[in-house]
């Protein structure tokens, strides 16, 4: 069996893929693909991560997990697809000695312990630091930033550094990356590469994200496009939507301000050529696939 983790990273889709994903789940079911709802397993999922720190995998753990959290029969599934944001930790206790979810590796690889005869998949989306830190640190009960992350310097802060430590510490575990800033342009393929589509595999919704940050005429006008030009490749849509983004965006949704005490014009330019450079590593890291327009 497939085992898909979609794991965050925290402030990037705010569920947004979750429901494009429950949209199509009759239709994913039918093919043997499995998206129980969370609420039936996210509990169950950090215990059992919990007990596995603790003890080896028990010999009926992995049929016992499938049981408790599917309404389906475990043997007509070819691909579970699991989503949980704080699989790694809580916003409130993300870093510690300049690192971000510092204990991911450690828990990934628990968990292919776990589905050892399966094959693991981790999915997790970017951000630029320069917003997804003050975004995280919104959604803590911290009031001071340095205590938030936890005395280290922004600028030293590496998306590059967790996906090295997860693919040191759970190398069976493939990764697959994409940037929260390109998301618009990649929806599509997003859902059917968790779904383990091939592309331009027809889906419901593969353009939510976009009717929500673009104007409800631009929207129209692009529907229209697509209607009148059926064949297009992924590569050839993902133009046209740059373009009529360019034309219909919605300012308020996809401009990202920092407000944050301290933070200057050259430090957010500093921290988003860091950003730029740290994706280019990371492409470049096996076992790794990075989504792309």
């Amino acid at each position: 069996m497939q085992i898909i983790l979609h794991a965050g990273a925290h402030s990037t889709d705010e569920g947004r893929l979750l429901k494009t994903l429950f949209r199509n789940r009759a239709a994913f079911q039918e093919r043997g693909i499995a998206l129980p709802r969370p609420r039936h397993y996210r509990q169950l999922l950090s215990a059992t991560v919990k007990a596995l720190s603790k003890r080896p995998v028990g010999p009926d753990s992995r049929m016992a997990f499938l049981d408790a959290i599917m309404d389906q029969d475990s043997n007509e599934v070819d691909r579970l697809v699991l989503h949980s944001e704080n699989f790694f930790c809580v916003p409130k206790i993300a870093f510690s000695k300049g690192r971000i979810y510092p204990m991911a590796g450690t828990r990934l690889g628990y968990l292919s312990n776990l589905f050892a005869e399966d094959e693991l998949e981790l999915f997790i989306g970017l951000r630029n630091p320069a917003t997804h830190l003050p975004a995280m640190f919104a959604a803590t009960p911290h009031t001071q930033f340095t205590e938030f992350l936890d005395g280290a310097d922004p600028r030293d802060i590496y998306w590059s550094d967790l996906i090295t430590s997860i693919r040191q510490e759970a190398p069976n575990v493939r990764v697959t990356v994409w940037c929260n800033e390109d998301t618009p342009l990649i929806w599509g393929e997003l859902v059917r590469e968790i779904a383990g589509l091939a592309a331009n595999e027809p889906i419901e919704g593969a353009y939510d994200l976009l009717a929500e940050i673009m104007s409800a005429e631009g929207m129209a006008r692009f529907e229209s496009y697509l209607k009148s030009h059926p064949d297009m490749s992924e590569m050839q849509k993902r133009r046209v939507i740059s373009v009529f983004l360019d034309k219909f965006a919605l300012d308020d949704m996809v401009e990202e301000e920092v407000d944050l005490q301290g933070w200057t014009e050259p430090l957010i330019d500093q921290m988003t050529e860091q950003y730029d450079e740290d994706i280019f590593k990371i492409s470049r890291i096996p076992g790794v696939e990075l989504l792309s327009p």
